[in-house]
């Protein structure tokens, strides 16, 4: 496997009144699907209990987008992607890595279910919910350095705590690629939709995105109700991300993508052939 390379995240800005539009048209077309939509399509076996639905929300995103300067860190692109497969699914359990300031939109799209952010930056995460502070997130630690990606995706195979069928994350100490330590409520929920832009990627002594993908991974394996797991994985033009998605979120479950971003759609482990022994992909 070649060296790591640690990209910088290229930083592309639109201009305000662009973005504005896009987060303004984008608001609207929630808006509109959440009153009139089709509310059957709701996601299977929530474990949490869903909040009401109330407009509130989505007059709070819209105001926000429309009003500041500062637009999110995906495309519009790249965001049309799982606004579509939240159009179809929400509400639902969607958990997402990373809290910054596409928060309120993603909470937004998923008005009436559960959504929660994981974030490593305790000043950031302090920041973010001091502007927001209904969005519902934890401040979490990662136990990883993005300089030691190569050593962990050449050595996790000889762990069998990381491996199928032992895998698992709650309290997992042997795998160095587990995250062990999160709150219950992650461990309990069974997650319709997972979002990994987070966390850092881009530097030696960032934690790097590969407990992320991994544990991710799992979570969409460990799925008990019936359907698959969107996984959404952005900056995918860097190395780890692109390496750890093919070796764990599979070639074959990659569905579509565009700009930096890919879709995957995870099966449960149940009656399928990734439940062969030792196996992700």
């Amino acid at each position: 496997m070649g060296k790591t390379n640690v990209l910088n995240r290229p930083m592309t800005r639109c201009s305000v009144a662009a973005a504005a539009a896009i987060l303004f048209t984008g608001a609207l077309l929630l808006f509109s699907f959440v009153l009139h939509g089709d509310r059957s399509l709701i996601c299977s076996l929530p474990s949490l209990q869903r909040s009401p639905f109330s407009a509130d929300e989505l007059y709070s995103a819209l105001l926000h987008y429309a009003t500041s300067s500062i637009v999110p860190q995906q495309s519009r692109s790249e965001i049309s992607i799982s606004f579509n497969i939240l159009r179809r699914r929400s509400p639902c359990n969607f958990l997402v890595f990373g809290l910054g300031h596409d928060s309120p939109m993603w909470s937004a799209f998923n008005a009436g279910g559960t959504t929660v952010f994981l974030e490593e930056d305790p000043k950031w995460f302090q920041s973010v919910l001091r502007e927001f502070p209904t969005l519902r997130a934890y401040n979490i630690r990662y136990p990883t350095k993005l300089s030691e990606a190569n050593d962990l995706i050449r050595t996790y195979l000889s762990e069998p705590e990381c491996l199928p069928p032992r895998a698992h994350l709650k309290g997992n100490q042997r795998c160095r690629l587990a995250l062990a330590d999160l709150p219950d409520e992650i461990y309990e929920t069974e997650w319709d939709l997972i979002m990994i832009d987070a966390p850092k990627g881009y530097f030696a002594e960032a934690p790097g995105r590969m407990g992320a993908i991994y544990s991710a991974t799992l979570m969409a394996r460990a799925r008990r109700g019936e359907g698959v797991t969107d996984v959404f994985l952005h900056d995918v033009e860097r190395n780890v991300e692109k390496t750890y998605a093919m070796e764990f979120l599979c070639k074959k479950y990659l569905v579509e993508g565009t700009g930096r971003l890919w879709h995957f759609q995870i099966p449960p482990t149940r009656g399928n052939e990734t439940s062969s022994e030792g196996k992700f992909c």
